[in-house]
């Protein structure tokens, strides 16, 4: 027996033909090479022939070349394929055949296929039985993809409901910091001190919707004004708590006969009382006496201010050793006075300013500020804060923003 004849022996379709049939099979059917990636057929061509695999493997493809494509099945060797366009009326494939590598073929014409049949008939019944278990094999294989696509598509909607969720949950938090940010805007004064002789700025940039710096402005008689800055440790909500816990503080504190040294003292007793998350606060308060220009104020912690004098000259305050609140029973807090005489310039500020980078990590420094300041002190005081923030804003270029900012500026007319 050749390879031929053992091949068909093997084939499920041929298994009950006698010996001599196979004989003459072997003897009249034509083999054939097929190269890879070679398409024997296409689906939807008149189908003329079917084949027998020697050697090699064929793909069952449907839709092949569409965005469709399906490889519904592989015939290896021993088994037949084409044999479903002798079946249909019209003759045409139901699918197409490629050869991912070599393959060698039997070819059977639909003449040869009937005239079998003919000599035997009992052949159909084979023939139906294998078809029928293709078909199942099919049925099985489209109903685990339909699982398989079912699966993800419960996996999809999952993740699509989670993502709406999501989506949900950031808008209402996006509404909530919001308000958030209005409440705070709002506990800010509304408009800038008006007083004959002095001309004040403001601006602030919290680093997200709510941040931790602040400015106040605090009226005490006809003659003094209380003027506060300060800057809570850490950012977004919970530093905005204790921003507003502060302000609230410094102006029930705050008093005509009450020295700074003395609210600041007040404050700080209050903040240990109410502070259980270890949270503190830097703040520079002062009271100016506008009928003189005497300025008298208490440096917690906070940067020290940048005052110039009306013909240019940096007046440098000294670093007197006054601590932060919120921290220590008894903080050192001492007092310094200086006179604000016409055409002077004072300019507070927080750390956010200061220590605002560039791509390349460096600060904008101390230095880069007090000559923004000198470059523009002969313009309003608030012009003089939006020029500080632009000098600060093209330093740090791209670099997002890493901490609240804040700036006040006061001048004597």
């Amino acid at each position: 027996m050749n390879e031929t004849q053992l091949v068909l022996s093997q084939v499920p379709l041929f298994a009950s033909l006698p010996q001599g049939e196979l004989d003459h099979l072997a003897a009249t059917l034509r083999a054939i090479e097929i190269a890879p990636d070679t398409i024997l057929f296409h689906e939807g061509d008149c189908g003329d022939h079917c084949y027998v695999i020697l050697a090699g493997q064929l793909q069952v493809i449907k839709s092949l070349g569409t965005a469709d494509e399906r490889l519904v099945g592989v015939r290896g060797p021993g088994e037949f394929i084409g044999e479903m366009s002798f079946m249909n009326l019209d003759g045409l494939r139901t699918a197409s055949a490629r050869a991912p590598g070599h393959a060698r073929l039997l070819e059977m014409t639909r003449g040869d296929f009937e005239a079998l049949l003919r000599r035997q008939p009992m052949l159909a019944y084979e023939m139906v039985r294998v078809l029928n278990e293709r078909l199942d094999a099919s049925h099985n294989e489209v109903l685990r993809d339909l699982q398989e696509k079912n699966r993800q598509l419960m996996q999809a909607y999952e993740e699509l409901k989670a993502a709406q969720a999501q989506i949900v949950e950031k808008e209402k938090m996006e509404r909530e910091l919001q308000v958030a940010h209005n409440i705070q805007m709002s506990i800010l004064p509304r408009r800038l001190p008006e007083l004959a002789g002095f001309d004040f700025g403001a601006l602030i940039v919290p680093m997200t919707a709510v941040g931790g710096d602040f400015y106040d402005f605090i009226p005490l008689d006809d003659n003094m004004l209380g003027i506060a800055v300060g800057d809570v440790s850490g950012h977004g909500v919970p530093a905005a708590l204790f921003m507003a816990l502060t302000v609230t503080l410094l102006r029930a504190e705050a008093c005509r006969d009450c020295s700074p040294r003395e609210v600041l003292r007040g404050v700080n007793r209050q903040l240990l009382n109410l502070n259980g998350e270890g949270m503190f606060v830097t703040v520079w308060y002062g009271v100016l006496n506008y009928a003189t220009g005497d300025l008298t104020y208490v440096r917690a912690g906070h940067e020290s201010p940048v005052l110039y004098t009306a013909d240019g000259v940096l007046i440098e305050p000294s670093l007197d050793g006054s601590q932060l609140l919120g921290l220590f029973s008894d903080p050192p807090l001492v007092e310094q006075t200086v006179t604000l005489a016409p055409g002077s310039t004072l300019l507070l500020y927080t750390d956010g300013v200061t220590e605002a980078m560039d791509a390349q990590a460096e600060m904008f420094e101390e230095e880069r500020l007090k000559a923004a300041v000198s470059a523009h002190r002969h313009q309003p005081a608030q012009v003089v804060c939006e020029r500080v923030l632009e000098r600060v804003t093209a330093h740090t270029g791209a670099v997002a923003q890493r901490d609240d900012m804040m700036l006040v500026c006061i001048q004597a007319k």
